[in-house]
């Protein structure tokens, strides 16, 4: 690309400012990039303990379940009898440009819907332990989808700064190297032809004194 731009001062100072805008971008993707990582990093740790949490959660819910069953047959007409849960609402924090969700339920104390005729503590535990299934899985929801945006924009992030580190940066490296190479050059020849003028100029001068000399 250096052949193509012609060696003046005033691409060379424009070079030079895309070159000084280049290395700024580089720093900011790069402590970006560092911010990301930490947030990251901080999600993992939460998704790690969480992961652990709801599968216990699970397991004793479906465990309860399981009791449940056994003690009073399947219990399909208590569960159509507990109302969907509509209070989800999701809202958005953004981390250097990435947008990561909050999502928020209403937490409230379980409050049985179902009859108390044709069920038994069993029941009731069940209903208990899939409701605290509920919460963690939103609280495990929210990570997981932080997770997967901060991993898309770090790996973004990551690309931009390579280009600009390994393309972008030594272009206009190289560029600045040939325009202030022919610069140098061109000023070597500028001075070397002055040198040769002034000489000829001086040899002249000398010749008109001494013709004149020999004239008188």
């Amino acid at each position: 690309m250096a052949d193509q731009v012609f060696p003046t001062k005033g691409n060379l100072l424009n070079i030079q400012k895309s070159l000084a805008l280049a290395k700024l971008g580089y720093e900011l993707l790069d402590k970006k990039r560092n911010i990301l990582i930490r947030e990251l990093m901080t999600m993992v740790d939460a998704a790690k303990s969480l992961r652990g949490t709801i599968d216990n959660t699970y397991i004793k819910a479906y465990s309860a379940l399981q009791m449940a069953n056994i003690a009073r047959g399947v219990i399909e007409n208590v569960a159509n009898a507990v109302p969907v849960e509509n209070t989800l609402s999701v809202t958005y924090r953004s981390v250097m440009g990435c947008e990561l969700p909050k999502i928020s339920i209403d937490e409230k104390k379980p409050v049985l819907n179902y009859g108390l005729q044709y069920t038994d503590s069993n029941v009731d535990m069940a209903y208990i332990c899939f409701e605290y299934a509920k919460y963690i899985s939103v609280t495990l929801a929210e990570v997981e989808n932080s997770i997967y945006r901060l991993t898309n924009s770090i790996r973004k992030t990551q690309t931009r700064a390579n280009a600009l580190q390994n393309i972008v940066i030594p272009r206009y490296e190289s560029i600045v190297r040939f325009i202030s190479s022919s610069l140098e050059e061109k000023e070597r020849e500028e001075f070397s032809r002055m040198k040769v003028i002034k000489a000829q100029k001086l040899k002249k001068k000398k010749y008109a004194i001494k013709k004149k000399e020999n004239f008188l």
